[in-house]
């Protein structure tokens, strides 16, 4: 039912939208069905519909292997469709999204005596709906029901359309692919341009014997719409159609979490470098182990690689990041994200503060011995209050700027326990940036 319920979404905002008075039936006849279908390639699978045709490979008509079908034949096709819907019941041989009548199917689903209220229109708009499916990469859609995103996505369909036609390598039934590369183009405003929408746009891949749509990333996308829209919030349908449906269920998106991070980024490093790291965010997990979260927001924009810097390693402890300039974006992508973590910008100060009190802690040991090093790597090495403060325990009575180390051993005790560790990790990036820049010889302190 979902793609019903989105497709009526959509209709209704292109009929807003473009001043239109469309019913789901004459749509589909005037607008959808002759944009998807009515030419040799299509842009979406028509599933187990009669549209489609099972026995005939589209990588074989693209080879040349095998004819596409001609006009009449589609037309055909497209009368026995319209015949099963006018059954008023919608099920995988007339409409996308629902399930088999039979309930032996491997798409077999939403089974019940209960008799719900479906109409002829409910099966025509589960085709617009089920069109819509923003594809990510890990085999997964997104179905938004933001009026505007929809109208957005009909927008990019013609110009898949013309694409399509236009390169008789580029592989058809992509449109959810599309969609994804689409809306991460669309709301990119460095590169969308209205009136050249292909300039700077190339999501295509080649493969053996052509070409496909690329997936994007689920983070280009939902970035993209946090940066577009100013609502807070937005809720997603996360699943798969293909020979078996899967479903993740409704998943909100915080937008405000999720363009956070950017924010901080452009704001402490510069615009450039923070577009740049775009890339990193969201790629230590993938899409479906973040949906199980039950949510989508800071947590799951962690950047891949950063774990090992938080947690322990057996007989070890944890491992003091390096800085250099070749992986300086890496570097400065984690630290933004311990300090979207932490939700105050004020840590980040005291948090370099503190770094530096440490730096010269160490640099001012006249006698050039290791005791100083193994206390401030022993500090640097905590992951809890209580191993914080143990380890900090044999600073305060030799250290120089005592009020600094006060002040954090206050932060940190204030502080909730779940953040203690993100802020002692944002502490050892500070500590490692500041070596590198100001005395290099410090990184013995190294304790991986």
């Amino acid at each position: 039912m979902i793609t019903a319920n989105i497709g009526r979404t959509f209709l209704d905002a292109y009929n807003k939208r473009f001043h239109e008075n469309y019913d789901a039936k004459s749509f589909f006849f005037d607008v959808y069905y002759p944009l998807f279908f009515d030419y040799k390639k299509y842009l979406m699978t028509a599933g187990n519909t009669p549209l489609e045709n099972p026995k005939i490979s589209w990588a074989d008509m693209i080879a040349g292997k095998k004819s596409f079908e001609s006009k009449e034949q589609r037309e055909k096709r497209l009368e026995s469709l319209v015949s099963k819907i006018g059954i008023g019941y919608p099920t995988t041989d007339n409409s996308i999204g629902f399930g088999s009548t039979d309930i032996n199917s491997t798409t077999s689903g939403q089974t019940t005596c209960i008799a719900y209220p479906f109409a002829e229109e409910d099966i025509y708009y589960s085709w617009f709906g089920a069109s819509l499916g923003v594809g990510v990469q890990g085999g997964l859609s997104i179905l938004f029901s933001e009026a505007d995103i929809l109208v957005d996505l009909f927008e990019g369909w013609k110009l898949y359309r013309t694409i399509l036609n236009a390169n008789d390598k580029l592989k058809g039934n992509q449109v959810n692919t599309w969609n994804g590369q689409w809306l991460a183009h669309r709301y990119n405003k460095r590169v969308y341009n209205q009136e050249q929408p292909m300039v700077g746009f190339s999501p295509f891949e080649a493969t053996a014997g052509g070409m496909n749509i690329a997936t994007q990333s689920w983070t280009k996308v939902v970035i993209g719409i946090a940066q577009q829209y100013e609502q807070p919030n937005l809720m997603g349908y996360i699943f798969n159609f293909g020979q078996t449906n899967t479903t993740i269920g409704f998943i909100p998106f915080n937008l405000m979490h999720i363009k956070r991070p950017i924010q901080l980024y452009s704001k402490l490093f510069g615009s450039n470098e923070g577009t740049k790291a775009e890339e990193l965010w969201g790629t230590e997990k993938g899409f479906k182990a973040c949906c199980q979260k039950g949510a989508i927001g800071i947590e799951a924009m962690q950047p891949k690689g950063f774990r090992q810097y938080m947690t322990e390693d057996k007989g070890k402890g944890v491992k003091l990041p390096k800085y250099d300039e070749k992986h300086k974006i890496n570097f400065h992508t984690y630290q933004i994200w311990l300090l979207a973590m932490l939700n105050n910008e004020e840590l980040w100060t005291k948090s370099i503060e503190f770094a530096q009190t440490l730096q010269t802690y160490v640099n001012r040991d006249k006698k050039l011995s290791t005791k100083r090093g193994n206390i401030v790597r022993n500090i640097l090495a905590s992951n809890t209050k209580k191993s914080f403060f143990q380890a900090l325990s044999e600073i305060v009575s030799d250290v120089e700027s005592f009020n600094k180390i006060e002040e954090n051993a206050k932060i940190i005790h204030m502080m909730p326990n779940d953040n203690v560790p993100y802020y002692l990790t944002l502490l050892r990036f500070h500590f490692a940036g500041l070596n590198n820049k100001n005395n290099p010889q410090a990184l013995e302190l190294d304790f991986k």
